[in-house]
């Protein structure tokens, strides 16, 4: 039988992948993925607690997390494709020196 403890086991393993993809950002497409991953581990955290204690506000939450990140994707590929046109290159090095 599957338990909150397993779901949370999961989301743990979901957000250390993110978080060590986010440390690790070397493209920033790379980037956009590893903070869904992050943010989807708090989902699954969230929907399991809510389910465990019969309560929706945890449901609720992770709704709108994901509404955030999907709007976050919008704006951030937009904003990739522009800076891809520009450069040609999709390096966060390179975002460190930017001029005007």
């Amino acid at each position: 039988m599957i338990t909150v403890s397993h779901y949370l086991v999961v989301a743990a393993l979901m957000f250390a992948i993110g978080l060590i993809g986010v440390m690790r950002r070397k493209n920033l497409l790379m980037l956009f993925f590893a903070t869904e991953i992050l943010l989807n581990a708090v989902n699954v955290a969230l929907a399991a607690l809510s389910n465990h204690f019969g309560d929706l506000t945890g449901q609720m939450f992770a709704f709108f997390i994901i509404a955030i990140a999907a709007s976050e994707v919008a704006v951030g590929l937009g904003l990739l494709i522009v800076w891809y046109k520009r450069t040609g290159r999709l390096d966060l090095d390179e975002l460190t020196t930017m001029k005007g």
